[in-house]
């Protein structure tokens, strides 16, 4: 059997969950996820695990949240006026709004709150400083 090795093209299905057990991620009812190993496509925590490994082989994996998506930044949370939105721009707590930086790259920021002069909006992925397990089947290497 092949095993699997840096920039080859792999499908897996998977099941991603918190420590706790709560689902936040899941190929189940869809198509296996098809990606290149080792190219950044995927956390470093999983690119990692399946090193070696070969179609139909099943591993469960716990990655630590600096191999999944790093800490959570304290710098990514700001304070942004609230006359900043056009009224056009739907504001709900929890919900997302889209960015550009001074050098038009895109940020997706969360709201956290909406208050009568600011909004406090947070950049940090929302899986940041967790640690993560995932259960996962190789389906098909390339």
């Amino acid at each position: 059997m092949t095993a699997i090795k840096q920039g080859d093209t792999v499908a897996i299905h998977y099941t991603g969950t918190l420590t706790d057990g709560t689902v936040f991620d899941s190929s189940e009812g869809r198509d296996p996820l098809e990606f290149t190993v080792g190219v950044g496509h995927v956390i470093a925590g999983l690119d990692a695990a399946l090193m070696g490994m070969a179609q139909g082989d099943q591993k469960v994996v716990d990655i630590p949240s600096d191999q999944a998506y790093g800490p959570v930044r304290e710098g990514g949370r700001q304070d942004v006026p609230r006359s900043f939105f056009p009224d056009t721009v739907p504001l709900t707590e929890g919900g997302q709004v889209q960015m550009q930086t001074k050098d038009g790259q895109v940020l997706l920021m969360q709201v956290v709150t909406i208050g009568e002069e600011t909004v406090v909006l947070d950049a940090n992925h929302p899986l940041a400083g967790k640690d993560l397990r995932f259960d996962f089947t190789i389906v098909r290497i390339d």
